[in-house]
Formats: structure tokens, sequence, C-alpha cells
């Protein structure tokens, strides 16, 4: 006689994936009232229920770091789009090769771009390096938002020196798993985008945000109001890319036309180097700007 093998984790994720999806395609299940309500997914689906799928959104990764005794992060933004110098060259060749005029420039692109990966790279490695002879309760853990592209840079340099580090990825219509240099007992998904804004900024002491796209931009500007409004406490912010950021943005005219005031100018520094930004960090916690 076969016997059934136990229920793994695997499986009931799976089968809550599958469930989920089921709900959301107008397939409903026969009805059950005799469920218990958390093991009922068309319970937990419902509009009604929203608040307590948000709500445990927040507990999980708060819980998980911890126990970890992770207190404070240093968030590192940017581009999921960017690949490391090795690939990007690799393209680069493959590029010339084919002797495709659109396909080279796009690829001498990249090679340009992955110039940003390898200094996040060197960043998060000087901070991760620094922190690791902190004592563990002073100890600044980096957080990215566990994609591709700057993300994955920012993980590998803490990964370099054998430090852990947090990965807060986002659930998209598209495919997007951590990358493999997060911790991965650290390595977090979201459904909610404000859950997990809120999440880099419950333990932020620094935010880095290197050349980006709407993304970016979006958690960017949500911490400056943030600290503009007063709503969260001041954490140092940092411009990675000082040409980049000064093009894109026109703070210029936002003084000169009155929409923001001229004291916001210290919100933010920019820099262009991993040594100054480490510096500029240290700076504003020793005493500030």
């Amino acid at each position: 006689m076969q016997i059934s093998s136990p229920l793994t984790d695997t499986d009931l994720a799976n089968g809550w994936s599958a469930l989920h999806n089921q709900a959301h395609n107008g397939m409903a299940l026969q009805q059950n009232s005799n469920r218990l309500a958390f093991a009922d997914p068309e319970f937990m689906f419902r509009r009604e229920t929203r608040g307590i799928r948000m709500q445990l959104e927040l507990l999980k990764p708060d819980l998980a770091q911890i126990e970890r005794g992770i207190e404070n992060t240093v968030v590192v933004y940017g581009s999921a789009r960017f690949v490391d110098l090795e690939q990007a060259e690799q393209q680069l060749a493959d590029a010339q090769a084919s002797g495709d005029a659109q396909r080279i420039a796009v690829a001498e692109r990249a090679v340009r771009n992955a110039h940003r990966y390898e200094q996040a790279r060197a960043f998060t490695r000087i901070v991760a390096a620094d922190s690791l002879n902190q004592p563990p309760e002073e100890r600044l853990y980096i957080c990215t938002g566990g994609g591709p592209g700057i993300m994955e840079a920012a993980n590998r340099g803490a990964h370099d020196v054998g430090a852990p580090s947090i990965g807060l990825n986002i659930e998209l219509p598209h495919e997007q798993n951590g990358n493999r240099f997060i911790s991965p007992d650290l390595s977090f998904k979201f459904h909610y985008f404000a859950l997990r804004k809120m999440h880099f900024m419950m333990r932020a002491k620094a935010l880095v945000a290197f050349p980006g796209g709407f993304g970016t931009l979006d958690e960017l500007f949500e911490v400056l109001t943030l600290m503009q409004t007063g709503k969260t406490h001041s954490v140092p912010v940092i411009l990675f890319g000082t040409e980049f950021w000064k093009r894109l943005l026109n703070i210029d005219l936002m003084i000169e036309e009155g929409t923001i005031s001229p004291k916001d100018l210290q919100l933010f520094r920019y820099t262009d180097d991993p040594v100054e930004a480490w510096a500029l960090i240290k700076q504003f916690h020793a005493g500030g700007w």
C-alpha cells in the first residue's frame, strides 16, 4: 500500500499559489463554511481581509529580522537593468561579432553602466566589512529591493566579505526572484509596494540611490518627502552619480519657483566615490552635515 508523503512547506506554498490563481480567475471553490478561517483561501483573498494580509506582510519580515538581531540597515536603490562588467563586455563582444550597429550601441551603453554596478558592489563591500568589526547591536546590514542590477551588486558586495544582507523583493506580473547574493533566510517577497517601502525605512540608517528608473525615483522621493514633512526620522540620503542626478533633477528650478525650500538641499548629498559615500554617512551620524 502506498503511503502519502508528509506535506512540506513547498507543497503548502505551491497550493496557496494555485488557490490564489484560481480565486482570481473566476473559478470559485465550492463553499465550505466549516473551513478554518486562516485555511480558507477564498476568505483570505477577499477584499475585506486585505488589512489582515497587509498586517502579515508587515510582521513576517520584521519578526525574521528581529530574530537575527538586525536593527540597522543601509538601503541601496538603483536600476535593475545594469549588469556586471564581465557580462557587459561579453555582450559587447557578441554585438561586435554580429556587426549590428544598434546592438553594438546598446552593448556599449551596458559597458558604461556596468561601472555603476561595480561601484555599488564596492560601496557595500566597504560598509559590510566595516560593520563586521562593530558590536552586533551596532552593525549595519545592506538592504536592497532584492532584484537584479544595482540591487544584486549591493547584495553581492556584502556577500564578498561574508556579511549577511537583506532583499525585499516584490511580486510582479513577470517573474522576479531574489538575486543569488541575498542571505537565503533574509530574502522576502512582497505583494504590496507600500509595505515594502515601509520596511525599507523601518531600520534604515542611510539610503544610497544609484541611477535608476521609475521605481528608484518613486522610492527616493517618498523618502525625501517623509523626511521633509517630519513624518520619519532623518537619515543621510546619498545620490550616487552626480552627473546623472543633476541632469535628471533640476533642483535649482524647484528652489527658484518656491516649490521647495533652500534648506531642503540638506536632505541629500551627491557623490561619485564609494569611499566618500561611506564617509558622508559616518559624518552625518557623528554630528550631521
